[in-house]
């Protein structure tokens, strides 16, 4: 194989103890693991075997779920994974930070921390958040709305590059016989002011081992579609078909390519939830134990939530109340892109609210199938220009993952779309991106 042959991105997405609500109910790990730093480092530590290029972590700033039937609370994902790094040698670590709920010196102080501490691993996901919860622990009323939100977003992202960037690459000199640490005319102060924020700069830290952290983003709306195409480096997608999958990838590289940027270096990674055995009647028998523990509603409550109506008013086997469901730009209660990955799946195949059920967790595709199934739609989707890469979702840890990495990664490498090994130190090695220029090396090449 030609060391050039492109080849896929796979992240592992650590949602609580697996992507189906009640893996905690099969208790392959104690009730509190998902409180204990060793349980995140086990799976990492499985992923990097698989030669797989990022961890992942959600997060939300408000207490989710039903704390009466599920575990609730999440570790704070930058904290988390520093430790989690520490514990690893080559795979990334991705955290979630709301731009809605932070201020932009302080997250790019932590997630350029994160990148030193890390050895270059680090990115940070860029978030939004839609629910009245979180709003309600920072001193407002309920969430700005949709738009409002990716302005400031917009301008939170502009002004974190801005601090990465404030110092040059070859700001420090260190020469300790004539005593000069840095060359202050190196060291920028950033002097921003805009309608959200005014920061003087320049940030409290040089620049990090790949230069900044990688930038992520999930958002499937018009306006993360527009700040994705715009600042990110890779962008977790929802998309449940492979028509969809193909259209949402040429939009996102013709808006890359529009801001001038290089469209191989904005990587489309959709998410696919995993629920794989030896065969496929295995699969589906693991599925069903798991859909027992709460029964058929619990993956309607999922589904309802998703859609913004109340469980108790869906009929189950008939399609979805079209008539109630307004536009997707207006729906302000939780994720564009969740809610017209879902309809769009439902309208394709005229699925029943019980069928669409069975066909999505945590919002996302979801294949219940060999190890052999999941590879092939794997392939399938690189080949077809709908995805750069994938974030795994596996139905419950640790087995979910150690089955991926270790019967379908194989397959994978077999067929000559995925690594055998490391070939680089860094996160952007893993992902193909090149080390980012920093405003002041543009300016002065430009010059």
């Amino acid at each position: 194989m030609s060391q050039t042959a492109r080849q896929m991105s796979i992240g592992m997405n650590i949602l609580g103890f697996g992507a189906h609500a009640s893996a905690w109910r099969k208790a392959e790990v104690p009730a509190n693991a998902y409180l204990d730093v060793e349980y995140y480092r086990n799976i990492a530590r499985i992923s990097e075997r698989g030669c797989l290029d990022a961890i992942f972590l959600a997060d939300g700033p408000a207490l989710a779920g039903d704390i009466a039937q599920h575990p609730a609370g999440r570790l704070e994902p930058t904290v988390l994974l520093t430790a989690v790094a520490l514990a690893t040698r080559h795979i990334g670590v991705i955290a979630t930070a709301s731009s809605s709920y932070n201020d932009p010196f302080n997250l790019a102080r932590r997630f350029s921390s994160l990148d030193h501490i890390s050895g270059g691993r680090a990115a940070w996901n860029v978030v939004t958040n839609a629910g009245d919860a979180a709003a309600q622990n920072f001193g407002l009323a309920g969430a700005p709305r949709h738009v409002d939100r990716y302005a400031r977003a917009d301008e939170f992202i502009d002004v974190t590059l801005k601090l990465w960037d404030s110092w040059e690459d070859d700001a420090i000199i260190g020469n300790a016989a004539s005593g000069q640490f840095a060359d202050p005319h190196k060291v920028h102060s950033i002097d921003f002011v805009g309608e959200h924020f005014s920061v003087k700069g320049p940030l409290n830290l040089p620049r990090s081992p790949q230069g900044r952290p990688v930038l992520v983003q999930a958002g499937s709306s018009e306006g993360g579609k527009a700040l994705g195409s715009r600042y990110a480096d890779a962008i977790f997608t929802t998309q449940t078909t492979l028509p969809d999958g193909q259209a949402f990838y040429q939009e996102m590289k013709q808006r890359a390519r529009q801001w001038g940027r290089n469209p191989d270096h904005l990587k489309i990674m959709p998410g696919l939830s995993t629920v794989i055995a030896s065969t496929e009647a295995e699969a589906r028998a693991r599925f069903d134990e798991l859909n027992a523990y709460s029964g058929e509603a619990g993956l309607v409550q999922q589904l309802a939530f998703r859609i913004g109506l109340p469980p108790d008013e869906l009929d189950l086997d008939a399609p979805l109340p079209w008539e109630r469901i307004g536009p997707v730009s207006e729906f302000e209660r939780g994720s564009h892109g969740f809610l017209e990955a879902q309809l769009n799946l439902a309208r394709r195949e005229n699925l029943t609210i019980r069928e669409l059920s069975r066909r999505i967790l945590v919002g996302h595709r979801l294949l219940v199938g060999t190890p052999e199934q999941v590879a092939d739609t794997l392939e399938h989707w690189f080949r077809a220009g709908a995805a750069d890469g994938f974030n795994i979702m596996p139905d419950m840890f640790p087995s979910g993952v150690e089955v991926f990495v270790d019967q379908v990664v194989p397959l994978l490498q077999q067929r000559g779309v995925f690594r055998r090994e490391y070939t680089g130190s860094t996160l952007r090695d893993h992902l193909g991106l090149p080390y980012p220029a920093s405003q002041y090396q543009r300016a002065a090449e430009a010059v």
